[in-house]
């Protein structure tokens, strides 16, 4: 069972280490059953023992403390792993270390990083990223009320006006001769 002072050791190793610090296998589970332990103690209304809840109180204020700072930590070494293992790959004893949610959040991170990195290794290879989603035209005859590729109805347009559109329906009206695209010089 987790005490206290077993929780206040974890912190102080975390602290002052760089490398993530193994913790026991269940700890937050048994960081759970500690808190509850704390709430039943310090609810307890016995006037004998007033110092022990006062105690009890002040030892739950102070373990959760310590708890979101050893996580927070933590996170950041974490994030510090993720960088490194995007770049040349990860200790197999970093990964032995965390949690079995850190993992899970280590491995999206990891992920989200390499699928960014291929994104802008694409652009920088000459491909767009996306096609543009809108563009700028203006009507160069008057256009009646029409319905969108979402069944939105859009218009009646005047020549001149400059209108914000779909690209694909932009196109339609550039390839028919009815609008020139504002951005195309």
């Amino acid at each position: 069972m987790l005490g206290y002072n077993d929780l206040y050791e974890i912190l102080r190793k975390e602290k002052y280490s760089e490398v993530l610090q193994q913790l026991p296998k269940d700890f937050v589970g048994d960081f759970s059953e500690y808190v509850t332990d704390k709430i039943r103690e310090s609810n307890k209304e016995d006037d004998l023992f007033q110092e022990n809840v006062i105690k009890s109180k002040k030892q739950l204020e102070n373990s959760v403390a310590i708890f979101k700072e050893l996580m927070r930590l933590r996170k950041r070494k974490i994030l510090s792993l993720v960088f490194v293992a995007t770049e040349t790959g990860i200790m197999k004893r970093d990964y032995e270390n965390m949690l079995q949610t850190e993992r899970e959040i280590f491995d999206k991170l990891v992920k989200a990083f390499e699928d960014g990195d291929k994104e802008m290794n694409s652009i920088l290879n000459g491909r767009k990223k996306h096609e543009e989603k809108n563009r700028m035209i203006m009507f160069i005859n008057d256009v009646e009320q029409f319905v969108d590729l979402n069944g939105k109805v859009m218009g009646p347009f005047s020549a001149g006006e400059l209108v914000n559109l779909e690209s694909e329906v932009a196109d339609i009206f550039v390839q028919s001769g009815k609008a020139s695209f504002v951005d195309e010089a």
